[in-house]
């Protein structure tokens, strides 16, 4: 059927049958898991009373919005929140991890980022290096930074944490890898960290950055002890369907505090309007659980066929998944552009261009992004990317439907490694 629509060679086909057999065992788990979450998913509609005409938005200051008051209901429930802000106006995930960051924290306060080194577009939040400078970072306005780096085994430091966490105010976590070779943090070890960190200091505030990471499991961080959650509308709870936003979710009066950075003092989460978005947030979220499974089964799918071809996945196909991104090392500037460009060539929009490496705001290095999205900048569409230094690690994430993704996969190998 492949080759009936599109120019695959005889090796990639080949490829292909062997591992569409390797991963069938795995496709019946992460259905287990989508299907124990659409089912959470309803039930949260249906305890909140969700109406037809709470689909309809504001205008204006967006004052008494019932459908906005609704989904971050629904959403709170979901994910085990005592509050949620789930807003439009958020722009990207790093907007939003922005928001509750200045929310937390107040000059002299302290972040220790537990899991190491966050990623590269937080930098310019924080100031750390040049990133950012001179545009109100968290350095600028009097917070300190400290980080507790990972073990050589890419697992969290706790002996570290444990005398750093005293001194903090804010525990951050990151869930999923950023620009690193290492595989998504598992909620057990979210748990250890927040164990370690709060046994420590029982005032610190436990964040995680849950990009990513929605609906992977059947369960969120909040569930083993974080205070609080952020992520955007255009990755995982998105959908796929979601044109923009974001979260925060946790804690009631951590989330209030987020609120009235996400205004402005003294304003709070009251304001916000909807416009035309409330119908495809609902649609999104509800649609959720089954889109992150089909981004899933493309990871097992591109795992399976990177590690024949000896191209060091992350995670391996047949491990648990915490997130929808699978690492891989391409091994070359032109493999990395050849695999980056097989994606393009098979997406559904702009499939006629071809991506070149080019400086992107926030990266330090030359960055080659692969995104043929109906959502600019939407990582649950299939999309990869990797900035250009050895050892030329290349970062796939995404895809709205499997049969698609698989043919998308498949035709990058082909261009970067299946020549005949």
């Amino acid at each position: 059927m492949l080759k009936e629509f599109f120019p695959f060679n005889e090796k990639a086909l080949a490829l292909d049958q062997q591992v569409m057999a390797l991963c069938q065992p795995e496709f019946a788990k992460l259905e287990q898991i989508r299907d124990y979450n659409q089912l959470k998913m309803l039930s949260a509609f249906t305890e909140c009373n969700m109406a037809a005409t709470e689909l309809f938005g504001s205008t204006g200051y967006g004052l008494w919005d019932p459908g906005r008051d609704k989904l971050e209901q629904i959403f709170a429930k979901v994910v085990g929140a005592e509050d949620a802000l789930v807003r439009s106006q958020f722009m990207s995930g790093t907007h939003t991890l922005t928001v509750a960051l200045f929310g937390l924290l107040r000059a002299g306060d302290t972040l220790l980022a537990a899991t190491g080194r966050p990623y590269d577009t937080l930098e310019g939040v924080i100031g750390i290096g040049e990133a950012g400078k001179g545009c109100g970072t968290l350095a600028e306005y009097g917070i300190q930074y400290d980080e507790a780096p990972l073990k050589p085994d890419m697992t969290p430091d706790l002996d570290l944490i444990a005398r750093k966490a005293p001194h903090a105010t804010v525990c951050h976590i990151q869930r999923s890898r950023g620009y690193s070779k290492r595989n998504a943090f598992t909620l057990e070890q979210i748990e250890q960290v927040v164990k370690t960190a709060k046994a420590a200091n029982p005032d610190i505030v436990v964040f995680v950055d849950n990009c990513y990471g929605e609906f992977t499991q059947t369960r969120e961080p909040l569930a083993v002890g974080a205070d609080l959650i952020a992520g955007s509308f255009i990755k995982n709870p998105g959908g796929g369907i979601a044109p923009t936003g974001g979260y925060i979710a946790g804690r009631s009066d951590l989330v209030e505090k987020c609120g009235h950075r996400y205004s402005a003092p003294g304003t709070g989460r009251e304001i916000g309007c909807t416009l035309e978005t409330m119908r495809e947030m609902f649609l999104g979220l509800y649609a959720a659980p089954g889109t992150v499974c089909e981004a899933l089964k493309t990871a097992v799918y591109a795992q399976c066929l990177l590690g024949l071809l000896d191209k060091a996945p992350v995670p391996l196909y047949h491990e648990p998944h915490n997130d929808i991104v699978t690492c891989f090392e391409a091994g070359s500037a032109e493999a990395l552009v050849g695999f980056c460009q097989g994606i393009q060539a098979l997406s559904p929009v702009d499939s006629y261009v071809a991506p070149e490496p080019s400086h992107e705001p926030g990266y330090t290095d030359e960055v080659i992004m692969a995104s043929g999205s109906f959502t600019t900048g939407s990582t649950i569409e299939l999309s990869c990317d990797g900035p250009l230094r050895a050892p030329y690690m290349c970062y796939l994430q995404g895809g709205l439907n499997f049969t698609a993704s698989r043919a998308a996969v498949l035709m990058a190998a082909q261009k970067a490694w299946l020549q005949a």
